[in-house]
């Protein structure tokens, strides 16, 4: 078969905000667990919505059953990433959460993911605080992480590759 008759995979090569609101350093994150690094490199958005929505194309790789507070995905490129809803919001049990995606999917920068409540979440007395780490940083191509701005959610850039 000709070469040229193959269709190449999209490159994925930036990533844009899952969220609407303030972008901060993964650094602020008032969570060891995240502010050290521990899961990877990311960033942070204080959220002013209750949507988040995939920051590029990609496949849905996990969905926190259950709970409902994460879900990962893998880019086109190969980067692999977790979006994290909140601080301690997986003893929540999927309160104030809902799924639009499962494990398997393929979305699009700006599609719908977990719809959530930040009124539920503060009143557990939890913070809504919304990561993206890259989980495979040592595995895929460099990653220009954008923060200090805002961000409307599947329209301003925030990662770079």
């Amino acid at each position: 078969m000709l070469s040229f008759f193959k269709k190449k995979p999209a490159q994925v090569k930036e990533m844009k905000a899952f969220l609407t609101g303030e972008v901060i350093p993964i650094e602020d994150v008032k969570d060891g667990v995240f502010s050290e690094k521990i899961m990877g490199d990311g960033i942070a958005i204080i959220p002013e919505d209750e949507l988040l929505v995939a920051p590029a194309d990609g496949e849905i790789t996990v969905v926190m059953e259950g709970s409902y507070h994460a879900v990962g995905m893998k880019l086109a490129n190969g980067v692999e990433i977790l979006l994290h809803i909140g601080i301690d919001t997986v003893g929540m049990n999927g309160e104030g959460f809902k799924s639009y995606v499962n494990m398997g999917d393929k979305v699009k920068t700006g599609d719908k993911l977990i719809g959530f409540s930040k009124s539920g979440i503060a009143a557990r007395g939890l913070r809504d605080v919304t990561m993206l780490i890259i989980t495979n940083g040592d595995e895929c191509p460099p990653v220009k992480l954008l923060s200090g701005m805002k961000a409307k959610a599947g329209e301003t850039v925030v990662a770079q590759m």
